[in-house]
Parts: C-alpha cells; sequence; structure tokens
C-alpha cells in the first residue's frame, strides 16, 4: 500500500546523502518536498501542515553528529514523526479477554475481519473465542460468518430464533459468556451512516457493554475512509480502528491520517484474504516498513510461527522430493519469498524484481500440486521422472510440462546448494532459510 509514498520519500531523504551537509536551506526545500509528497499521497491536509512544522522544527538548528551523516539525521526524524502521527502508542497486547463489538459499513470485509480477528486470538494468544452474528439484514451474513468459523474451528453462537432481533440474539448469547475468554459480535453494516443504524449500535452497546468497539476500515476508500470513521466516532465512541486491504495499492493516506483526524488508535491491520492475513498494528514497524529499514520483529514472527520440528526431522533425513514438499508448505505460511524478503531492510529498492513472475506467492502453491500429482515412487526417486511421467503430471495437476521440468530444475538446484554446504554436518532450519 505505501509503495509509491516509501519510493518519494527515500527518494528524497538520499538526495540529502550527497549534499554533505544539512543547512536550513536543505531543511526547508526537503521538508517542502516531503509535504508535496504527503499530499499526493492523499494525507489530510491538516496532517501534513502539522508533520511538516514539528519536521521542520525538529531540523532546523540540528547538530550533525560526526558519527551519522545528514541523510540519516533527517532519516530518524522522519521515522520519529510518523511514528507519533501514526500513533506513539503501541496496540494493547494485554487484551486478550473480554466482548469486542465490530463495526462498520458494507462492503469493508467486516465480517471476514471478525473471524480473522477470532482466529488471531484462538491460534496466537490460545484463547477460547465465541463469534456472534447480528447482521440480520443482510441476505446469507449469519451463515457466511458460521461458515468461516466452522472453517477454523471456531464457535458460533446458533441458539436463537429465524425471526429474532440483533438485540435479541445478543441478549441470548450474554447467557454463555463465562463460557469463553473472548466474544466476537458482528453487526450490520450500512451502505451509509444513518440515524437507525447508529441507534442500533448505541443499544447494542449499552446491552453488550463491550471492552472494545472496533471499527473496520477499507484502506482503498482514501481520505472517505477517515472521514467515514470520525463520524462514527462522533456518534458513538470508538476504542480502535481495523484497516483492510492493506495489501492493495491505495496511496495509503487514509491510514496516515486516520490517528490525527480521528483521534482513535488503529489496533489491527488485515494484509490478505487469508484467515491468517491479519496483524497487531504497531505504529513502529509501519514507519520502518514505508521508510525501507525493513520490520525484522516481522520477519522473526514470520519464522517462528513455522513448523521447526516436522520440517527437521524431514531434512535430517535423504533430501527428495518429499523434503522440498515439507519445505514448501513452510514457505506459503510466510507468502512465499516475497512475503519473506520484503520484510528485509533494503527491499524497496528491489521491488521491480520482487514484483518479477519469480517472486510470485503463487509458485509454491504451484509447485505443491505438481509434486502432489507424482507418485510416492516419483517424489522419493525424482531420477525416474522421464518425458513420460512428466507428461502425465502435467496433466494430472492441471500444468504444463515447462511447469514440471521448473520445478524438477529448482529441485536439482536447491539439493546442489544443500549438498554443498552442509556436506558433513546437520542441516540446519534457519540456514536452508538463508540459501
Amino acid at each position: 500500500m505505501f509503495s509509491n509514498l516509501s519510493d518519494k520519500l527515500i527518494s528524497i531523504i538520499k538526495k540529502i546523502g550527497r549534499r554533505g551537509i544539512l543547512t536550513e536551506d536543505i531543511v526547508n526545500s526537503t521538508v517542502e518536498e516531503i509535504r508535496i509528497t504527503l499530499l499526493d499521497a492523499d494525507v489530510a491536509l491538516p496532517v501534513v501542515k502539522n508533520f511538516s512544522a514539528k519536521l521542520k522544527e525538529k531540523l532546523v538548528g540540528q547538530k550533525v553528529l560526526n558519527s551519522i551523516t545528514p541523510e540519516q539525521t533527517v532519516l530518524k526524524a522522519v521515522y520519529d514523526e510518523l511514528v507519533e502521527l501514526l500513533g506513539a502508542s503501541e496496540n494493547d497486547s494485554n487484551f486478550r479477554r473480554g466482548k469486542i463489538l465490530m463495526l462498520g459499513l458494507q462492503g469493508t470485509g467486516k465480517t471476514t475481519t471478525s473471524a480473522k480477528l477470532a482466529s488471531l486470538f484462538k491460534n496466537k494468544f490460545n484463547r477460547k473465542v465465541l463469534l456472534v452474528s447480528l447482521d440480520t439484514y443482510r441476505p446469507a451474513a449469519i451463515k457466511q460468518l458460521k461458515v468461516l468459523a466452522q472453517n477454523n474451528s471456531i464457535d458460533f453462537f446458533d441458539d436463537f430464533l429465524p425471526g429474532d432481533t440483533p438485540i435479541d440474539i445478543a441478549r441470548k448469547s450474554l447467557s454463555i459468556q463465562d463460557k469463553y475468554d473472548i466474544t466476537i459480535y458482528d453487526t450490520a453494516g450500512r451502505v451509509h451512516i444513518d440515524e437507525r443504524m447508529m441507534d442500533e449500535v448505541i443499544s447494542l452497546k449499552k446491552l453488550i457493554q463491550p471492552k472494545e468497539s472496533l471499527l473496520v476500515v477499507d484502506g482503498m476508500m482514501g481520505q472517505d475512509a477517515v472521514n467515514m470513521a470520525k463520524s462514527f466516532n462522533d456518534a458513538t465512541k470508538l476504542t480502535g480502528l481495523i484497516f483492510t486491504r492493506m495489501d492493495g495499492d491505495s496511496k495509503g493516506g487514509a491510514v496516515i491520517s486516520a490517528k490525527y483526524v480521528v483521534n482513535c488508535q488503529i489496533k489491527y491491520i488485515c494484509t490478505g484474504e487469508k484467515i491468517s492475513d491479519i496483524e497487531d498494528f504497531n505504529p513502529k514497524r509501519i514507519a520502518s516498513r514505508i521508510l525501507d529499514q525493513g520490520d525484522m520483529r516481522g520477519l522473526i514472527e514470520k519464522t517462528q510461527s513455522l513448523d521447526h520440528a516436522s520440517l527437521q526431522k524431514t531434512l535430517d533425513n535423504k533430501f527428495d522430493l518429499e523434503s522440498m514438499e515439507a519445505y514448501l508448505v513452510q514457505l506459503t505460511k510466510i507468502g512465499g519469498l516475497h512475503g519473506l524478503m520484503k520484510l528485509m531492510p533494503g527491499m524497496g529498492k528491489l521491488k521491480a524484481q520482487l514484483d518479477q513472475p519469480a517472486f510470485s506467492e503463487k509458485i509454491p502453491f504451484r509447485q505443491l500440486a505438481i509434486i502432489r500429482a507424482m507418485t510416492k515412487e516419483e517424489r522419493r526417486n525424482p531420477q525416474i521422472l522421464n518425458a513420460s511421467r512428466r507428461r502425465r503430471i502435467a496433466r494430472g495437476c492441471a500444468q504444463e510440462v515447462m511447469d514440471v521440468n521448473r520445478l524438477i530444475k529448482d529441485f536439482e538446484m536447491l539439493k546442489r546448494v544443500m549438498s554443498k554446504k552442509f556436506a558433513g554436518k546437520k542441516v540446519s532450519l534457519t540456514d536452508v532459510f538463508r540459501r
């Protein structure tokens, strides 16, 4: 989402490095360029004015130490102001018990986000979660949430009658609250904010008394999203925001403006379509990504989510296509090579290369399909894969023969790398992901 903004900010800051010294004229011209860049990124005007004034105040008269360059001085100042703007305080990770009321307009991904949030609490924090749908207006809304709950082994409240209102359903669900650490209520969305909608939300809040009232906002909406969030917050006090579609190509100005304009902290962001594509909103990590400083904490969290014991056991044995299958399964969990590398510092300048088909997150899934179209004998003895077998495998997984050939080539390359690098010693999982 921030790729265009990131490219421009980095370009502006890098020009300072070629000037050698941080003068007042350089500060003024740099701040002006950053101001224009933020406006182009659809950041709200009051936010841009405040950001520019504080950045200029911080840089004018700033002493540049011998140990750092003017470029590094400006980079640090921009980073600090971005963190402050996004919300200096990080998400309250101690909140792992209570009731959550999910709010938002239709089409923002509220129902799916409710399931993602429930999955996050269940799998990452080992909480017992209940999902409750209060959307009796949109056809199949209740069924949608129920299916998401069933597919992800999350409890769903369905002890109500077809004619029950949202208030009726909420009241009935309160009778089993003690059985759960967290209950998430998915309320009805509307095409626009209206008096009836707000009256219903106020009534539900009074009945449920949620610890969190979270508004789900579509990050692709731009400043309209911020205005909508402000209207919600004015009418019914919010405790946080969740931005969806953060993997899209929006300018990102709404996310940067939200905390300042709405006076409400962003709590979570959704970065994809998978149930696991949700994370705590961390201002420091987002600011670091915008300035192409990477996200090492995010990188560590991704690698920690892998099934290390299972993969290590596979790697300790003969490396064959079954071993490669285990490797690919783990790779898909962290978003493929693209998902892994975009968290590393300095990857912004390689954006064009990372967007090439060779780094597509679909490749591991395609290669898994090819391997799973093979017989057990073929997976364990790849040398028997002649032309006839490769044609049969390609037909079996709806791929081209050249895709099968490419997989075998990748397998042979990985096998050679591992055999040379790890000759005479036990294979390390960390080393495999560093290949």
